[in-house]
């Protein structure tokens, strides 16, 4: 019996692009001894900020005045915005699902983001292409988990909650997607998205 599915969900961090911190932090110390790891901590400790700043309460120049002075303005605003955007490398077994997928569904990207990560980190990618719409947090005001991010989606697909598939690495987020009716399941790297693809007899 085929799926009743229309429209497959994509996380972007973790799910079609591993995030990798570590470069963030390796940079930083090259600059000066110890910088990254006060950087990361300090980053976590105030993660309010980042959280704001990917719903776009918070302007980039206050955000990144606030990056720079947690870094003791060692760096200028444009290494910065290379440094901390510099994290991301393809997920390439998720990505080769894409031009399958595309042939029958209608895709969309989903993410909590930023201008600075999508500006010098992931727009660069040839696999956006496949996706016939991005629903992103900045541009939103909102961030998975809240409804209204999930809202937008559906606003866009025109379909019934239950005729979307969703993929994300954080179990908040899906059992959200779940909650708006949707279908959804967690990524870990530990399981296959091709696996149950094909167990929803999606591919």
């Amino acid at each position: 019996m085929p799926n009743s599915y229309k429209v497959i969900v994509f996380d972007l961090g973790d799910v079609l692009l591993k995030v990798d911190s570590r470069r963030l932090i390796d940079k930083l110390n090259k600059v000066e001894a110890g910088l990254g790891e006060r950087f990361h901590s300090l980053y976590f400790e105030n993660y309010h900020i980042h959280c704001e700043y990917e719903k776009n309460n918070i302007s980039q120049e206050e955000f990144t005045d606030k990056m720079l002075s947690w870094l003791n303005y060692k760096i200028s605003a444009e290494e910065f915005n290379n440094f901390y955007s510099d994290l991301f490398s393809p997920i390439t077994d998720t990505i080769n699902l894409l031009p399958l997928l595309k042939q029958n569904y209608q895709l969309v990207l989903l993410s909590n983001t930023n201008f600075i990560h999508q500006k010098y980190g992931w727009e660069k990618y040839e696999f956006l292409k496949y996706f016939d719409k991005m629903i992103l947090s900045h541009e939103v005001g909102a961030r998975k988990p809240e409804n209204k991010i999930y809202k937008a989606v559906e606003n866009f697909t025109g379909s019934y909650p239950s005729k979307h598939f969703f993929i994300d690495d954080l179990i908040e987020n899906v059992e959200a997607a779940k909650n708006m009716g949707w279908d959804a399941f967690q990524f870990t790297f530990t399981n296959s998205i091709s696996e149950v693809l094909k167990k929803k007899q999606i591919i």
